[in-house]
């Protein structure tokens, strides 16, 4: 009996050993890839990119193109920004118009915040970040809107009265918006402008037999003035050049670049470029060329900006949406929607040389923590 029991108490002590050892064989991934996690910190320069399908953001290492995290947002989104010192991001979450949502993701601590309700500013999609505030188009009210992180209100808001108010971008001192309304065929360039005082304050006359004080003069009041410019059909994607004098904009519907001088507020030229399906348009930072891609073709158009000839067509897959130039340059990254990947080109060899895997890949942005 005793060598009974000695032998069970053996084989106890065996097993035991053995599922301790299997226990922490397979606890070694585990806490290497959990250390290999904390390990892959958000970098100082970070690109951002969507994925329509996951609903999420991805957070890349601009370097190695290694996907460092993926943080999840709404269930629409499509354009992505950051803040000035990179350390939020903004998506917006579009529905066709219908939704009124955008997403915000802490991109130091990877993780989702608590999103902020648009609504009645419904569809919101175009998005910039300027003067410490969050601009965006909202398509579904035919509107543009603008939202203060500090103090968590919605400050500004103006109709455009066009269908389609798509894209969006902001001169650096907050005081012009640009638009591209997409069904109606134009660009709204809206402008904060000071207006000289009608009277005295509250309108009308000043009481009989009353003068205002020595020095008196009415407040001068902003208002904002709107000009609406005709431009190629299915106009969506556009840019100012580097300088300010011109924005450029591809009609997806007839192929045609319409450029508009931004002085005059009219169209001087209008380019047969034949990018049918033109989604997204970018210049190069010196001014020099501009990006053009074809969500119908899956190419990347490549245009001198001075003669307006194109340079080189680039096939990217089948599907070519979103767009974003490397700050020297040198790389330009195009969101595939179709391909399930965000293609990198190399802008001195006009070739591509390298994929980084989204699904659903469309709204590109880079974020620079300060």
């Amino acid at each position: 009996m005793k060598k009974i029991a000695h032998r069970q108490i053996l084989k106890a002590i065996k097993f035991s050993s053995f599922k301790l050892l299997a226990v922490s064989f397979l606890w070694i991934p585990i806490a290497f890839n959990a250390t290999k996690c904390q390990a892959q910190a958000t970098p100082s320069r970070s690109l951002l990119a969507l994925s329509k399908s996951d609903h999420t953001l991805a957070i890349i290492d601009p370097v190695t193109l290694k996907v460092l995290a993926r943080v999840p947002v709404g269930s629409d989104p499509h354009e992505v920004i950051a803040s000035a010192d990179g350390k939020t991001a903004y998506v917006s979450i579009y529905g066709g118009g219908s939704l009124h949502e955008l997403s915000v993701v802490d991109l130091v601590a990877q993780k989702a915040l608590p999103a902020i309700d648009t609504k009645p500013l419904m569809g919101p999609h175009g998005l910039t970040f300027v003067a410490g505030k969050v601009w965006f188009s909202a398509e579904g009210a035919k509107a543009v809107g603008r939202y203060d992180p500090a103090t968590g209100k919605f400050d500004w808001a103006m109709g455009t009265g066009q269908n389609r108010t798509h894209m969006i971008y902001v001169t650096n001192d907050g005081k012009k918006v640009y638009t591209t309304n997409v069904s109606s065929a134009t660009v709204s360039i809206l402008e904060d402008s000071l207006m000289k005082p009608m009277g005295p304050p509250g309108g009308g006359a000043p009481p009989a037999g009353t003068a205002p004080p020595p020095g008196f003069a009415p407040p001068a009041r902003h208002d904002w003035i709107q000009t609406v410019i005709p431009v190629a059909k299915g106009s969506e994607g556009f840019d100012v050049s580097p300088d300010g004098r011109e924005l450029w904009t591809a009609g997806a519907e007839d192929g045609n670049i319409s450029i508009i001088d931004i002085a005059a507020k009219k169209v001087t030229t209008t380019i047969d470029a034949k990018v049918v399906g033109a989604n997204r348009l970018q210049f190069t930072p010196d001014g020099k060329r501009v990006l053009v891609t074809s969500l119908r073709t899956g190419d990347l158009f490549i245009f001198d900006a001075v003669s307006h000839q194109e340079l080189k067509r680039i096939n990217t897959g089948h599907g070519a949406a979103g767009i974003l130039v490397d700050d020297d340059g040198s790389r330009a990254f195009i969101g595939c929607t179709g391909d399930n990947y965000v293609a990198v080109i190399d802008l001195n060899k006009l070739e591509v040389t390298g994929h980084i895997e989204i699904r659903g890949a469309d709204g590109l942005a880079w974020a620079v923590r300060r």
